[in-house]
């Protein structure tokens, strides 16, 4: 099925396009559709720009500083940024931590945070994942005690945190912390916002086969959290997490991206040669791209479907996993045939090519110099979120009833 498109719809993208032609810095989008890296200041200015449009936060509803727009509008939103090249919002605080301090924060985290998230004041990153709990993130051990002293009602923290991403440019991170070890596992956890600069926290780089550093290592040692700072009740995280995971899923479809990435291989298959002939008329490789562009379709019409079951009222329920599985598959593979098309051009990269002053101004045979590090990146995407494993045994749970 096809989105029912309306004249307003069609007036509602040509605002959109227009807007972000005008405004969308072009050293930025450069970067983007090259597949180069993003400097903290390109990911916050940029932030911060829409934030002044009234834009940093798509699916916010109005009273909170959102436009309000419709799960169409939303979509039509997604496409147009990833046609043009930018960059998206990092999802951290605007569409993961922010749903739950709707949900379930009291009024006057909800007066102090939203509108710092809206503006991209504060910089947020998840405290989840642990060494040894990541897919069974229940079993996670950080701990937090509340203590009363003559510093106030507080939690103190212990304990370590994995693959943090962007934690070394973070402000403040959303953590799940054991607040009752005697309890069930999942019925012990409770959801702490932390100060990033608050004593005790150390982070310290991963550098990953991509060589970049963007993931982390968190240690909190004797971290002192206000009480306030606690989101909901305590030992009731574990439902606050879940309720996140499934807005952090459904985003991880992208397919506004997966289609931008698909022109890009196509076009790369043009330009290389096999037999004298552009690789893209060679019938295995096309085979296989064909193979990966009707997945994206399927996944685009269930990207649709779930649109519509919002339009109707019903959020994601098990349909927010097939989007992350499928979502993610597509994703891999197109980068690897990105890498395929070029053959031993891929192999060695230069982070000169990726990052730094020269970053924007490469073209031509440049193409293919950070095409290894994007696939070496693009492995994590069906570890994250829920590693795809887990995400089908919740499909069979849920739609099977296994």
């Amino acid at each position: 099925m096809d989105l029912d498109y309306s004249p307003a719809d069609d007036a509602f993208r040509a605002e959109i396009r227009t807007w972000l032609e005008a405004n969308l810095p072009q050293a930025v989008r450069e970067k983007i559709l090259n597949h180069k890296r993003l400097s903290r200041d390109d990911i916050a200015s940029w932030h911060a720009l829409l934030g002044k449009r009234g834009w940093s936060a798509p699916a916010w509803p109005v009273e909170y500083g959102g436009p309000g727009w419709n799960a169409t509008q939303r979509h039509i939103w997604d496409e147009e940024c990833a046609r043009i090249g930018a960059p998206p919002v990092l999802p951290f605080g605007v569409a993961m931590v922010a749903p739950v301090i709707m949900k379930y924060g009291n009024e006057a985290q909800k007066r102090y945070y939203l509108p710092r998230i809206l503006a991209g004041t504060d910089w947020w990153c998840q405290g989840y994942s642990e060494p040894g709990s990541g897919s069974d993130l229940a079993s996670l051990r950080t701990r937090a005690v509340r203590v009363q002293d003559d510093s106030g009602d507080h939690y103190v923290v212990n304990g370590q945190k994995t693959w943090t991403t962007l934690g070394q440019h973070a402000d403040m991170m959303f953590c799940l912390v054991r607040t009752d070890p005697a309890a069930k596992k999942q019925e012990g956890i409770s959801f702490l916002l932390i100060d990033m600069k608050t004593p005790g926290i150390t982070v310290r780089p991963i550098i990953t086969l991509d060589e970049d550093h963007e993931v982390n290592e968190v240690f909190l040692e004797d971290v002192k959290v206000p009480v306030e700072n606690r989101v909901g009740e305590e030992n009731r995280g574990w439902t606050y997490a879940k309720y996140l995971l499934g807005h952090e899923r459904t985003g991880i479809a992208r397919v506004g991206a997966s289609k931008r990435e698909l022109a890009f291989l196509k076009q790369l298959a043009r330009k290389q040669k096999k037999n004298g002939k552009p690789l893209i008329e060679d019938p295995l490789f096309a085979a296989r791209v064909a193979s990966v562009e009707i997945e994206l379709m399927a996944l685009e019409v269930t990207v649709e479907r779930v649109i519509a079951s919002e339009g109707a009222g019903r959020g994601p329920g098990p349909e927010a996993s097939m989007l992350k599985i499928k979502g993610t598959e597509v994703q891999q593979a197109l980068t690897e045939l990105m890498v395929d098309a070029v053959g031993p051009l891929a192999a060695p990269f230069d982070p000169a090519f990726l990052e730094g002053e020269h970053a924007h101004a490469l073209s031509g045979d440049d193409d293919a110099a950070p095409l290894a590090a994007y696939y070496f990146n693009y492995r994590k995407t069906s570890i994250y979120g829920g590693s795809n494993e887990i995400q089908k045994n919740i499909i069979s749970q849920m739609i099977l009833g296994i």
